[in-house]
């Protein structure tokens, strides 16, 4: 069974950083685009960032540009999202999901596999 693992998630203070990494288990990450999703408490799934197969383009949503970096490791099959300058309202359970095809889009019901969640907070 395909499985994306994701990890680094925790407690920090505003102004604080996390690394998350989603590894994959059972497959190979090479040939898939790889995104970040969000929820929080009360809202809607969002797209974060997302990473395509070469690892060229990348996409991130408004709110997190230059704060959150997204990167790949197609050696290791592990996709990184290096979050920085940490807010409150980045509070929220992140998932890693792999779509099969090679340039990112932001609709979650075209990815072929997500991960558990890892829980996010950003709180003093």
């Amino acid at each position: 069974q395909y499985q994306l693992v994701e990890s680094g998630g925790g407690l920090v203070q505003p102004g604080g950083s996390l690394r998350l990494s989603c590894a994959a288990s059972r497959f190979f990450l090479v040939g898939y685009s790889i995104a970040w999703f969000r929820q929080a408490p009360g809202k809607e799934r969002e797209a974060v960032s997302c990473i395509n197969v070469s690892g060229r383009t990348t996409y991130y949503t408004d709110p997190v540009k230059g704060r959150f970096t997204i990167s790949r490791d197609n050696a290791k099959s592990t996709v990184y999202l290096q979050m920085n300058s940490l807010k409150p309202e980045d509070t929220a359970v992140y998932y890693c999901a792999a779509a099969g095809q090679p340039m990112c889009v932001a609709e979650g019901r075209k990815y072929d596999y997500w991960g558990q969640g890892t829980q996010v907070t950003v709180s003093s």
